[in-house]
């Protein structure tokens, strides 16, 4: 137990990982771990932000030895806290441990993990290597249906829904944190980073099967300041499209349901950041509207510039191949499995 940590290749990492059983620890700064880090692993920081800056600062005006001693100072006093943070996570005695490349910070803490009588792998390579495989990975060909629809269908309703009836699913404004629109960041926890939403999205997708097919929703190019990887995009402008029509008052009574609970400040900023678009006169009107508390008619303003956006993005995509259903209430339920059907019916994409 207490020799060398044994070091792994991040591929057989990710097969033999149960998540119940052994923890993902992080040791790299909480900055790097803000930007991006393997989903479900747990951020122990050798050094803090400042530290890690002095202690890069040091070796490349002075040298290492400078630095490795300054960083013994720093990390003396948080030994204890190491140990006892590393045996509350890991209650089978098992972790596992990256850093930036699998370098000085993982295996130190490794070494230390392990002579307090825990079982230490380290990922070979660190978060850089995971990242690369992450790319790589991103890059696979997916049977994919695109679920389309104007704004106010009810599209992600009906994506869940198609999750509880066994399909696969993306959810990429779930995974994004944000809806999609002015509005889409209004009840959200703020978004990942675009490099930790490609992270989610690979171990979303490590959760699927590649052969048989998936459902998202339609997106722009980015969702919020999110942005869509290139290679999963490209994907997206070709494959099938599946799109709801719903008639406009029911859109708009479902968006009314959606967003008459949210801060009323927040709706009217969300109103005054798509002014350019929507004109000046709609402006003043959705505004006065809002002002009201006449949340249909500041729906059904709104719709008039977000209609025109989708129709135009729609006539952007690249396949030919359109199915389209009419639902005349909001129904989930009834549109998942109407759209299974039809799914059913065609020939998957090779």
């Amino acid at each position: 137990m207490r020799g060398k940590p044994e070091v792994k290749d991040i591929h057989q990492v990710w097969q033999e990982w149960d998540p119940s059983a052994a923890p993902f620890i992080d040791v790299r700064s909480p900055g790097e771990f803000q930007k991006g880090h393997i989903p479900g692993s747990v951020n122990i920081p050798l050094f803090d932000n400042d530290e890690r800056a002095e202690v890069g600062t040091l070796y490349k005006q002075v040298g290492k030895e400078a630095a490795f001693l300054k960083g013994l100072e720093m990390v003396g006093p948080k030994m204890r806290y190491f140990v006892e943070e590393a045996n509350r996570l890991s209650p089978h005695k098992k972790l596992y441990t990256y850093c930036w490349r699998g370098g000085m910070r993982s295996n130190s803490l490794a070494w230390l993990w392990r002579q307090a009588g825990l079982e230490v792998d380290v990922v070979s390579g660190g978060y850089k290597a995971y990242r690369r495989w992450v790319l790589s990975q991103l890059g696979q060909s997916l049977d994919l249906i695109v679920l389309g629809g104007r704004t106010g269908s009810g599209k992600t309703e009906i994506l869940h829904a198609l999750d509880a009836c066994g399909e696969q699913i993306l959810d990429l404004e779930g995974m994004a944190n944000h809806k999609g629109s002015s509005f889409g960041a209004i009840g959200e926890d703020p978004q990942p980073t675009t490099e930790h939403f490609e992270n989610i999205l690979h171990d979303k997708f490590s959760q699927l099967d590649p052969q048989k097919r998936i459902w998202l929703e339609d997106e722009s190019r980015n969702i919020g300041k999110v942005f869509i990887p290139d290679v999963l995009w490209q994907q997206m402008v070709e494959a099938q499209v599946f799109i709801v029509h719903v008639p406009l008052e029911v859109r708009v009574g479902h968006l009314v349901d959606v967003y008459t609970h949210i801060d009323h400040q927040l709706l009217k900023e969300a109103v005054e950041r798509i002014q350019r678009r929507l004109g000046g006169w709609a402006t003043q009107q959705a505004l006065e509207a809002l002002e009201e508390r006449d949340y249909a008619k500041t729906a059904e303003i709104c719709l008039s510039y977000y209609d025109k956006a989708y129709d135009y993005g729609l006539k952007q995509k690249k396949t030919n191949s359109v199915v389209e259903i009419t639902l005349d209430v909001h129904n989930p339920e009834k549109a998942a499995r109407k759209l299974i059907a039809l799914a059913n019916e065609r020939i998957p994409i090779q």
